[in-house]
């Protein structure tokens, strides 16, 4: 996640899916283990999950348009990047930043996997049983824009998009996902006592467990993984790589 927590990367990874893993950089976004799509490749297993809960989210209609065009946005915008401030100078075999077998690293986007995008669907759907309306509502968007950061890193992780593009996607969307994260928290910790609220008190406690939770992993992933390590080493590897093919 990065996922999500995208090692950069990218905030997050989806069901595990038995795929002959690739040396592409796998940051927390979540998906240091994520395979790579190949030029002219179909969309992996990770990706069709991940587009089954933005599917899912969107019907439940609590998603705002807001969301939409901002992940309409970052498709568009990637490819805008990767044409006009990025051009292809090297292939994606030498886009590697971390090793994709690094059990440290594996470790950590399995946490955010689990805090991230798992938890908040078992919350979301425990929600529709005991009427939390409030609580659903503020949890979605982070979900669907955590399932559509994975599917837009399957894209930018392909062999089509230089290494700035694959930092570009974790570190945007995690950005934007903490706004939402705010809006979570702070409905969690109100919703009582702005009334109408249905749930059990063991489910207002993981609520604002899980949106606390969330905040801090994903606010660290940002601005103590992504920005400090990630993005300079990634950006340092294709500046590197460019020169030396010159």
């Amino acid at each position: 996640m990065s996922g999500g927590v995208g090692p950069t990367c990218n905030d997050i990874s989806l069901p595990k899916e038995e795929t002959h893993e690739h040396a592409h950089s796998q940051p927390v976004s979540l998906k240091p283990t994520a395979t790579p799509l190949h030029r002219g490749g179909f969309l992996t297993f990770r990706q069709l999950n991940a587009l089954a809960v933005m599917i899912i989210m969107s019907a439940s209609g609590m998603v705002s348009l807001e969301e939409f065009a901002f992940v309409v946005f970052s498709f568009i915008y990637i490819y805008f990047l990767s044409r006009v401030a990025f051009p292809q100078q090297f292939s994606g075999s030498e886009s590697q930043v971390f090793d994709p077998k690094n059990k440290t690293l594996r470790l950590y986007v399995a946490i955010g996997s689990l805090i991230g995008l798992f938890a908040p669907i078992a919350y979301i759907c425990e929600g529709i049983f005991e009427g939390d309306v409030e609580g659903i509502k503020a949890a979605v968007p982070h979900v669907f824009l955590l399932a559509s950061q994975v599917f837009m890193e399957g894209i930018a992780f392909s062999d089509r998009f230089p290494i700035p593009i694959k930092v570009f996607v974790p570190v945007f969307y995690n950005s934007r996902r903490l706004f939402t994260l705010a809006d979570w928290l702070r409905t969690e910790v109100w919703k009582v006592e702005e009334g109408g609220y249905m749930g059990s008190a063991r489910r207002l406690l993981v609520g604002r467990v899980l949106a606390v939770a969330n905040m801090a992993f994903w606010s660290f992933n940002l601005f103590g993984f992504l920005l400090p390590f990630y993005l300079p080493r990634a950006f340092k590897k294709f500046y590197v790589g460019s020169k030396v093919k010159d």
